[in-house]
């Protein structure tokens, strides 16, 4: 069958612009209060706060003890009432919202906010209490009502108002490694010199440091080693604290010894090798990798074997299971039984390089991961100017606090893969492993209960999981062994984001071969090198070729060998294109389908995305297009947002309408033929990262982004109205409606993180007309903190559009192809 390259479409979109109409959310009501006893009550709390920070601040003067100037102020609702955060902050001031936190009260939930408070700006809440008290809006309701009717208490801080982390984690006499968030002026570049301040009060107190640091937008996050005693000092002499977490440690995955491979099963691979010459090359952030193995020799010279700390060497130092090497052979060959097995030529068209982020000696270090992380990509692109680079990273920690909750470490790849909107990066990560016996024996229950582990939550990264088609195993000695999972089920080892709150983006993204493991009739649980990955042995020097590799780590290296191939096949695809393609060639299979209890409703794919992300995917359907499956490519800028003119007030700016190259004639005739139109929207987001809730302006996404299409029969003129209020006349009512249930994942399900995709199954007939489609923004920090300067800020998407039918005879490609140019076959091994 003929093969074809994707249409990338350009000169098709129009921009408008855009206003949207909001869908109101009913807000939680507030507590009903007794006007003069409630205002009393807080103005008491507010006079015994500020009493006891007089009372601090003579003490320590008279020990000639330095102390803070401002005040940490922790505002608690009532039980199963919201806060009004957004009125707790006042920028002009200096009173800034530093974090905000979910309470379990029993059955019930409080919410708690921390904020900053300076000298010289106490009377900020007494004054907004006192017109509650006093004074009355034109309504007739006392100002400032929602805010002080929505507080319940009020006090100074303790340690707890400023850790948010599992309370259980705050250390007690013997130091832990902590993160330490600080709020910093990033908008006026003094983040550096806060940052200095901090270190000098660290020191004073005799804290030790990590000296790394991970900037975010008005954050900054180090690594302190600290008591409990040392921490609440350090809050009663440092002004720029945020929050404090727990420090990470990461946990590598590591593989046993395996069988013994030939000789002759490197000579033969390799007389079948060539070198296709590109500028593509694979990353992996791992152990290293001793590129002296014959069939690594090709892919990566010792100028590609790099380390974050030369003390660490650069070789593949992974305690003996050469976790770096065994990554290097997936990400250079793919899964490499089936080339051993084959007669047939193998194109390399990407190189390796590798860099170590683990040390050689010792425990894994608590360090600042993001910061490591970062150290290792700057390398490599010293390395290698003006080429390509995937980025692999099976290290993740097992530490599961987050379920999705943004971490400095998966902020940090969000920042990387974003890149200050200029120089984005592809990175892949692994969704992290399910290792122990115990939950091995409770699957799949326990893979759904096992969160995807940090940094995997972070949004912009492709994260990959683990399914499992190995379920043959020759060895006659386990004759008596059943594979825990079946054909097609998730890998026993692979983590899921089922428990995560809905609000978190979905992830995994895909899946890819993962291994199995089998079960004894006494139900002892074992592992056999049938059920895992063959690739390239560190010790091949001295005892073998090849070794054995399972779980999300092989997962991983498979997903970046797939995305080095696509960007070779594609060397103008943007990053977001990339991972967009990757995305929307996967399906679910038929086992994945059933592996979870059917509702028969939304919460089955809900189940299915969190899971296997949007499935396997397919490298035929990510590289080419064919007559009956065509995929068009729009690579894109748009500006979400702008100040009103003549104002300073941010809104909404525009969106895009792509009016594209239809074969509608064509749909026409092929009539009931049933037709699949797939959409996928990829973009990276700018993270806001730190603990500062989920609404309001305290979004961790700088924006979002989303996509309709217009409905059977729908005109052009009705689909822009309806998307977006700037079209219609002034008070024009639309009743249309959005034709959500056409969609198989559906709205809902498909719009968390940074990438949405979704597919419709209708008749060619039907779907003639529906060739309108519309990307417009949602909002995001940068327009509602207006004082980053980054408002009008432009972003790039990439948005994928296919076609396809069953029908063989149909040359939907061709009849599209010639409405824009001539088409060119390409042959395909």
């Amino acid at each position: 069958m003929a093969s074809y390259k994707h249409i990338f479409i350009s000169g098709n979109v129009s921009s408008e612009k855009y206003k949207t109409r909001g869908v109101p959310i009913a807000p939680k009501p507030f507590p009903v209060r007794d006007r003069a006893s409630h205002s009393q009550k807080l103005l008491q709390e507010f006079e015994q706060i500020w009493r006891q920070k007089e009372q601090i601040q003579e003490q320590r003067s008279a020990q000639h003890i330095a102390t803070r100037e401002g005040t940490y102020i922790q505002f608690t609702s009532a039980t199963d009432h919201d806060l009004i955060t957004k009125s707790l902050e006042d920028l002009r001031k200096g009173i800034r919202l530093l974090n905000v936190k979910e309470i379990s009260v029993g059955e019930e939930i409080q919410v708690r906010a921390t904020v900053y408070v300076p000298n010289g700006k106490e009377g900020h809440f007494i004054t907004k209490i006192q017109k509650y008290q006093q004074e009355e809006t034109e309504k007739g309701q006392p100002k400032n009502a929602p805010l002080v009717n929505s507080i319940e208490d009020v006090s100074i801080a303790l340690l707890e108002g400023l850790w948010t982390d599992n309370p259980q984690l705050i250390p007690a006499d013997t130091a832990k490694w902590c993160e330490a968030w600080l709020n910093v002026d990033t908008k006026e570049n003094q983040e550096q010199r806060q940052i200095a301040e901090f270190l000098t009060t660290l020191q004073n107190i005799g804290i030790e440091v990590k000296h790394n640091s991970i900037i975010f937008p008005e954050r900054a996050v180090l690594l302190i080693n600290a008591n409990r005693q040392q921490l609440i000092e350090l809050m009663l002499q440092s002004d720029l604290l945020a929050e404090f977490r727990i420090g990470q440690e990461p946990a590598g995955f590591w593989v046993k010894e395996s069988r013994i491979e030939q000789q002759a099963w490197v000579d033969d691979l390799l007389c079948r090798t060539h070198i296709i010459e590109s500028n593509v090359k694979v990353c992996i952030l791992d152990t290293g990798v001793n590129n002296g193995h014959q069939l690594l020799q090709p892919l990566i010279d010792d100028t590609n074997t790099l380390t974050v700390d030369s003390t660490w060497g650069t070789n593949d130092h992974a305690n003996g299971s050469g976790h770096g090497t065994l990554m290097a052979g997936l990400a250079g060959y793919g899964q490499m039984e089936q080339l051993l097995i084959s007669q047939n030529e193998v194109s390399l068209t990407h190189k390796l390089c590798s860099v170590i982020i683990l040390p050689n000696q010792g425990e894994n270090p608590r360090e600042l991961w993001g910061d490591i992380t970062a150290q290792g990509i700057a390398r490599a692109e010293i390395q290698n100017p003006n080429i390509v680079l995937v980025y692999c990273m099976a290290v993740t920690s097992s530490e599961d606090t987050y379920r999705g909750r943004p971490s400095s470490w998966s902020g940090a790849v969000d920042n990387l893969a974003y890149g200050e909107g200029e120089n984005q990066r592809l990175i892949i990560i692994s969704a992290g492993n399910v290792n122990d016996d115990e939950s091995w024996q409770n699957y799949p229950n326990s893979n759904f209960t096992s969160s995807v582990q940090n940094p995997a939550q972070a949004w912009n990264a492709l994260v990959a999981g683990a399914y499992t088609d190995k379920i043959q195993v020759t060895d006659s000695n386990f004759q008596n062994h059943t594979p825990i999972a079946n054909e097609g089920q998730i890998s026993p080892y692979s983590c899921t984001s089922l428990v995560w709150e809905r609000k978190w983006a979905v992830k995994p993204d895909v899946v890819f071969e993962g291994g199995n493991l089998l079960k004894a009739t006494d139900n002892n649980i074992t592992g056999h090198e049938d059920l895992e990955l063959l690739s390239t042995s560190k010790q091949f020097t001295t005892r073998r070729h090849f070794d054995t590799i399972w779980a999300t780590s092989a997962a991983a290296a498979q997903a970046s060998w797939f995305a080095a191939k696509v960007a070779y096949e594609y060397p103008t695809a943007w990053a977001e294109t990339i991972r967009g393609l990757i995305i929307h060639s996967a399906s679910w299979s038929e086992a994945m389908y059933n592996q979870h209890e059917k509702q028969n409703n939304k919460r089955d794919i809900t189940n299915l995305l969190r899971t296997f992300g949007f499935g396997i995917p397919n490298l035929d359907r990510a590289l080419y297009s064919q007559e009956s499956a065509l995929t068009y490519i729009a690579q894109e800028i748009i500006q979400p947002f702008k100040f009103k003119e003549n104002s300073n007030t941010p809104e909404t700016n525009e969106i895009h309408f792509f009016n594209l190259p239809w074969a509608s004639e064509l749909l026409l005739e092929m009539g009931e033929i049933p037709v699949k139109m797939k959409i996928t929207l990829s973009y990276f987001i700018e993270p806001g990262a730190g603990e500062i809730g989920w609404k309001d302006k305290y979004r961790y996404q700088s924006h979002g982004l989303r996509f309709d299409v217009n409905n059977v029969g729908d005109s052009e003129e009705d689909f822009r109205k309806r998307v977006n209020i700037a079209a219609r006349e002034e008070n024009e009512e639309i009743n249309g409606n959005s034709g959500s249930n056409r969609w198989a994942i559906g709205t809902n399900n498909r719009s968390s993180g940074s990438i949405h995709s979704d597919y419709m199954e209708l008749t060619a007939a039907e779907l003639a007309t529906c060739n309108h489609i519309a990307v417009y923004p949602i909002i995001g920090w940068w327009r509602e903190r207006k004082h980053l300067g980054k408002v009008e800020t432009k972003t790039r998407y990439s948005l994928i559009i296919s076609l396809e039918t069953p029908a063989q005879d149909i040359e939907l490609y061709t009849t599209v192809k010639n409405m824009i140019e001539i088409p060119i076959e390409i042959e395909v091994q």
